[in-house]
């Protein structure tokens, strides 16, 4: 009984350090200027992109390059810039985080 609930509550840990991370590397690029969890700002809600690219093959790449590179065209004509402040390491925890979006 004891191991179950140590795995539980490693598994609940880690989760909840994901999210704090994914939430300071959100603030680290300034992603929430423009981009809100359930709601269209300036950009797309996270949401939305989850949804658009849930089914779709290599989302997860092509969505690190978009924020890696920036990007326009796709969810209107306001450009997205690119986010120089954030390591590789940090752009995939980013686009893995918003693909999880429900």
């Amino acid at each position: 009984m004891k191991i179950h609930y140590l795995i539980a509550l490693a598994a609940f840990s880690t989760h909840a350090f994901a999210a704090e991370d994914s939430e300071q590397l959100l603030k680290k690029g300034s992603c929430l200027a423009c981009h809100a969890v359930a709601k269209k700002m300036v950009g797309p809600a996270y949401k939305d992109i989850a949804t658009k690219y849930k089914n779709e093959k290599g989302a997860l790449s092509m969505l690190e390059g978009k924020i890696r590179t920036g990007g326009t065209g796709i969810w209107g004509a306001l450009p997205m810039p690119p986010q120089k402040a954030l390591s590789d390491a940090e752009i995939k925890i980013l686009a893995q985080w918003v693909l999880n979006q429900k």
